[in-house]
Formats: structure tokens, sequence, C-alpha cells
């Protein structure tokens, strides 16, 4: 364990470089990179912490502290910047940020000017800060580790009952209990070995099969070396892999209900954050001091770490100051995090095929204070006089995945709306995952080419207004999401009558429903009786969605672009697949589509020409300038993308 600091944190800084070759940002000036250790030392007793689970069960130190550390890296400006702290929650360990919201190429080792991509955070002033705040990873490609305690009884360990989920798109022989290689697994027990259970299915609503013992068995294929010149392999006992006879196939969901051990007390996760950031900014002889304002952002997994953060008060740090005064939640949906013993935090939030009853999923959905029309329970995600600003955004993904429309209505379907200290804006038509860089699409496993919506730039303008909100007082755009009231957040009945008879396309037969579940049995134990009710955004003769933030690209379509995508045959046929959109391009002509019975206009209907096209982008980008939804510097860098027919996403062949 680590040596106890004098206070919550001490940071041990292992190195300071120069970042993207000294270049000098305009107006800040030159950057450095400060990679360091932060040791952390916790206090089981106080009433901050009550919210960690299984904390008693780590022994304190001799100062009663429970002590452990993690990985940091700050980039800073060396001439002092805008006293601005922006942390960036690393997705699964690795860095996003400069990628989001620079454009910039994904790396864990930020150094170079190209990644810098365009500066943008840099431009601004800001000391971005990633902090490793996970417990559950193992080292590799530069992730930034958390090394967490194990929860003990004394000299026993803590066991419990757990499941793990395994779903392949190939055939594989053995895969690690954790699903994930990049994650640690917890290792079956010893009785747990002889006891445990597999099951597969078809669809998570089909009847589960159990697979004989014999079938399986704790243990992982390794080889691929050479023995007297014979390609040699061998299946070896291990507490931490499950092998399958024959492989894991394509096509099933298998389940593993296990007695598992030595789980990590990953709530300090939470605490690193708080305790970190705190210290960062109120000691003025610190990398990132002195700091006026804090703001932090996370996408998916740690847009729900946010939440999480939230609701469970950690935005108030040992002082009773706020830790953050503004937050970035995005592509969350309704979901938290959830920390409970032997969770795997890894793994996504629920979807339909994938993870269908993680535990992420459970109420309070909402920022404002709602009622569980299911138990009657009541709360809120924002409850406290330390609550933060925030500006959550999602995509249509998490409408149709992520049950995001609960971020914002009642559990029963109506309109709730936001609390004031927070604004929600729908990035229409978009997909959960928008790579800044990406290129022509493809399908993978799933019926339909992917999404190409591009989005980045809209981090920036997002930031932009939270700044402002926090700093001057500015009131950020209004938030921008499908209501009830208005008819653009429907039943799935009603999406079905309006989306449009699309060539080839298999629309997914519903949304991601959310029922109430057993949480206390496992597997977890789903009541389809009775459920949350979760609506979709409607959508125009298109197919494309009507409410929210249009894109330049949404507003001025080459294609009907969705928020879903379906599994091909083989792979789950029909299911919704994980967090991925569609592309349904529009016919090039009008004989295109009138032989093949596409009843949306074509794009030679649409457009006199590329250079019509490229006109009409430009004038969408300008009104969403307009409304402070896209910066001035990105007006210029939508019309650039628009030449060519937005190739390579769009590829438009035209006599």
């Amino acid at each position: 364990m680590s040596p106890v600091p004098e206070r919550p944190v001490r940071l041990e800084v292992h190195s300071r470089e120069s970042f993207a070759e000294a270049h000098r940002f305009p107006g800040i000036g030159a950057y450095e990179v400060l990679t360091a250790t932060a040791h952390y030392a916790v206090d089981p007793k106080a009433a901050a912490n009550r919210a960690i689970p299984d904390l008693d069960l780590v022994p304190p130190d001799g100062t009663g502290k429970v002590c452990f550390s993690g990985d940091i890296e700050i980039l800073r400006p060396v001439e002092g910047g805008r006293r601005r702290l922006f942390f960036d929650w690393g997705n699964r360990g690795n860095k996003r940020a400069l990628q989001y919201f620079c454009d910039a190429p994904q790396t864990n080792r930020p150094r170079t000017l190209a990644d810098a991509g365009t500066g943008y955070l840099m431009r601004r002033g800001y000391t971005v800060v990633f902090g490793a705040w996970q417990g559950d990873l193992l080292p590799g490609d530069g992730r930034l580790l958390l090394d967490l305690p194990v929860a003990r009884r004394g000299a026993d360990p803590v066991r419990g009952l757990t499941t793990a989920e395994f779903i392949v798109e190939e055939p594989t022989a053995s895969l690690p209990l954790s699903r994930w290689s990049s994650t640690r697994s917890y290792p079956v027990s010893e009785r747990g070995a002889h006891t445990a259970r597999l099951t597969r299915r078809r669809y998570p609503h089909s009847t589960p099969e159990e697979l004989p013992t014999g079938m399986w068995r704790f243990a992982r294929l390794q080889g691929g070396g050479n023995e007297l010149r014979t390609a040699a392999a061998a299946v070896a006992p291990s507490r931490c892999d499950l092998h399958v006879d024959g492989g894991f196939q394509p096509g099933w969901i298998y389940e593993l209900t296990y007695e598992a051990e030595d789980p990590l007390v990953l709530g300090l996760g939470l605490a690193a954050v708080r305790d970190l950031v705190s210290h960062l900014r109120h000691d003025p002889a610190l990398p990132a001091g002195p700091v006026e304002y804090a703001y932090g952002w996370g996408r998916s997994q740690t847009g729900r770490a946010i939440r999480d953060f939230v609701h469970l008060g950690f935005n108030e740090d040992l002082e009773g100051r706020p830790v953050f005064e503004g937050l970035l939640p995005h592509v969350s949906g309704a979901g938290r995090l959830g920390v409970e013993r032997f969770t795997n935090l890894t793994v996504p939030g629920g979807q339909q095929y994938e993870d269908h009853l993680s535990p992420a999923d459970t109420f309070p959905f909402a920022y404002a204070e709602t009622v569980d029309h299911l138990t009657g329970e009541r709360d809120a995600i924002m409850k406290r006089a330390s609550d933060p600003k925030v500006l959550h955004t999602q995509t249509s993904t998490e409408y149709w995945q992520r049950r995001g429309s609960l971020v914002h209505t009642t559990t029963d379907g109506r309109d709730l709306g936001f609390p004031p200290n927070v604004r929600g804006y729908l990035w229409s038509s978009s997909q959960h995952v928008a790579d800044p860089s990406a290129g022509a699409p493809a399908k993978g496993i799933c019926s339909h080419l992917q999404n190409v919506v591009a989005t980045s730039a809209l981090f920036r303008a997002v930031l932009d207004a939270l700044d402002a909100w926090v700093s001057e007082g500015v009131e950020p755009p209004a938030s921008a999401v499908p209501t009830v009231a208005d008819g653009t957040l429907v039943t799935m009945d009603a999406w079905s009558r309006q989306f449009p008879a699309v060539p080839s396309a298999l629309p997914p037969h519903e949304p991601n429903e959310l029922y109430a579940v057993d949480r206390s049995a496992v597997p977890p134990v789903a009541d389809r009786s009775r459920r949350y009710t979760v609506l979709v955004p409607a959508v125009d003769s298109d197919g494309n969605e009507t409410a929210g933030v249009r894109a330049p690209m949404v507003a001025v379509p080459l294609g009907t672009y969705t928020g879903w995508n379906t599994r091909a045959p083989g792979q789950g046929h029909g299911a919704l697949h994980e967090f991925s959109g569609s592309t349904f391009p529009f016919a090039a002509t009008e004989d295109e589509r009138l032989i093949t019975g596409d009843p949306r206009p074509s794009i030679q209907r649409r457009y006199r020409d590329s250079t019509d096209y490229v006109a009409r982008i430009r004038a969408a980008a300008e009104e969403l300038v307009a409304r402070r939804l896209l910066l001035e510097e990105d007006l210029e860098r939508a019309t650039t993308a628009a030449a060519g027919w937005s190739a390579p996403r769009h590829r438009v062949e035209l006599p």
C-alpha cells in the first residue's frame, strides 16, 4: 500500500515534458505535461465517505486511514493560462478529451503538436487533468490505473454470488471472467468452481439452456508455441478465465453465475476524483493552481460516473466546498455507474441485447425530483446545495438503447424537464460514438451502415456555454430535447407510423425497455409486467429526428440517420446492436429512387448540385452559430467538410 500522505492527497511528480513541440498557442503560450502519482488517504469514518460500499472492510493503517494511489497526467500552460481546470474522466482509463474537443487522434500519450488537434482546449487556456478513477483496470496501452484495496473480513476473503455475460462475434475458446482483457476478473472461489452454472440463450427474453459442466471449466487456452516442431496448446486451469469446449459461439448470450471473492472497493474511485480535484484547485503551489473554476467531462461510462458522483454527494469536498462548478456528462443516457460489490466497471450500461440487466440502470434517472411510480420512492440526481451546473448531452442512441427519455420525463412517461442548474440537449439523429476522424462507414456485424453524422464541433460550443454560465452568469442555450407536449417524444407505435419505408431497412422491434428488476436474486430477475415508460424521438418524412440540435449534416441530409442499428443474421438477428446507429443513403437520382421504391426524394431532386449542397450546409451551420450551439471557428470546418458531398462519410455518384 502507498505511504500515508500528510493531506488527503500527496502528489509524486515523476516527469515534466514539453507538449506540442513547445508550440505557442495564441493568447496562452506553450504547454507542458506533468506525469505523477497521486497518493490518497481516506478516512473510513468520515460522513463524506459513507456512500462507499465495503469501505469498512478495508483495514486502516496506523492513522486510521485507508490508503491507495493512482496515475495522473496534467497538461498545463507554462505561463499560467486562465485558471480553468478541465478534468477528463478517462473512459476505461483512456484519455479522450483531446480527441473529442480538439479533433485530435486518440492517444494515451499526448505529446506532439498533432496530438493537440485543433488546439481548442489549449487556446482556451485550460489546465487539462487526466486522473485515474477506475480501479478494476489492468496495465496496458497506457491506461491510467488506480491501485485500490480489496475488501476482506479479517484473514478471510469476502465472497458472494455474481454473474458474468459473454457475447462473441466469432468463435472463441476462452475469455476472462471480466469479458475484457483490459479488466481485472473477480476470481472464482474454491467452492464456486464446483457450484457455478453456465447457461446460454438466443435473446434476453429466451428461455436459457444450461450447459453441462463437462462442456466448460474455469481455465484458459494457452499455446501457439512449438514443441519438437509441432504446434502445442493447452487448457490451463485458471480462477479468472472461462473455457468452453468447442468455443463460445456467435448468436448466443452466455451467462455465468458463480461465487467470486476479493472484491475491490470501487467506490474509492469517486473519492479519488473529489480529493484530487479539490487538492489541485485550492493549493496555489500545486501544478494546476491556483484554479478559479473546475469543470469535468465524461462520455458514456464516465458520463454515468459523473451522474453517480453528483447523486452520491461527492461534489462536496472534505471542507464543504464544491469540487466542480460545472459538469458535462455525455451519452450516459438515464444510467448511473453503480459501484456495488463485484461490479465490473468496464461493462457498459444495459442495452437491449447486451448487458441488459446492468446495475447501472436504477432509479433515480432524472436530474429533477420525481417519484418511481413502481415503488413509490422519491429521489433526484440533483438535490444538494453543492450541486454543479450541468449540461447533459445525448444522442439518438441513448433514447433507443439507454432509456434517454427518462432523463427528462417521469418514470411513467410524462414531461418533467430539468432543474434550474441543468440543461439537456439531444444531438439529433446521431449515434453514441462519433469519431471526429471517421471515414467511410462499414456494417460490421450489423444490418446497416454505421451512422456518419459529425458532432464533435458541438462539444466545443457546449464547453464555451458552460464556462460563460459559470464564470459570467450568461445563460446557456435553452434545453433542446424532444417532449411529449409538442409531439416530438413518442411511443414506439407512433414512431413506427412515422418512419418511412426505407428499402432494405430492418427497423427495431422496440427500444430497449426497462423493467422492475429484483437485484437480490443472482442473476437478477426482470418483472416484465412492471415497466418504466421509454419513449423515442419523433421523425420527419425522411426518418430524421425533428427535435434537438441538428448538426449541419442532419439539417441538410444526404440520407436517413438513426441512433439504432440491428444485428445481422447469426449475430442475434434483429436485436439492437450495442451503441450503433445507421445511415440509409438517399437514392442519388430519381431513376434509382423509382426502381428501388424509395419514398424519400433523391439527392438529384433535393439539391441543384454539390455547390448548392455546400451552401445549405453553411447556412445550417450559421444558424447553429446564432444559437450558440456552434462556434464561429467551426463554421468554416463544417463548410470545408461538406465538399465533395461530405466524402468520405458519404459516397454520392451523380451524372
